[in-house]
């Protein structure tokens, strides 16, 4: 399983990579993982305004629906439009082509309330 350290991590698993004062939201390698094959991305609304832990958008996978949950609270000011034509980047990069969307965050301070990486594998199980 894959945790890059320079992402931060929620317990719902999804991460998230400060850019200025946007966060590049994802779901993490251990919770693609989970959802196996990945089948469709609902993805935000460009404007939608979210909690931290607020419902971000739903995934479905060949064995169930899931809601993605947002890492920060903040306005959606992208979302990955590759995403609907190829939802299976989720399972094959969830770092990278597999974001989700774009969140200009509104407290910064709500990233110490994140996971580190170690945090993370620590709290999968994955040492």
């Amino acid at each position: 399983m894959e945790t890059p350290g320079d992402l931060k991590y929620s317990k719902e698993h999804e991460w998230a990579r400060i850019d200025g004062d946007v966060a590049v939201v994802g779901v993490t390698d251990f919770a693609q993982g989970q959802l196996t094959d990945v089948v469709y991305v609902e993805l935000p609304e460009i404007g939608k305004k979210v909690e931290q832990d607020g419902n971000l958008c739903v995934v479905e996978s060949v064995k169930s629906v899931s809601d993605i949950f947002s890492p920060v609270a903040g306005e959606v000011v992208e979302a990955n439009g590759e995403l609907p034509d190829k939802p299976e980047l989720v399972n094959s990069d969830p770092y990278g082509k597999g974001w989700i969307a774009k969140i200009r965050f509104s407290d910064k301070g709500e990233f110490d309330k994140l996971m580190s990486a170690d945090e993370y594998n620590e709290f999968t199980g994955h040492k």
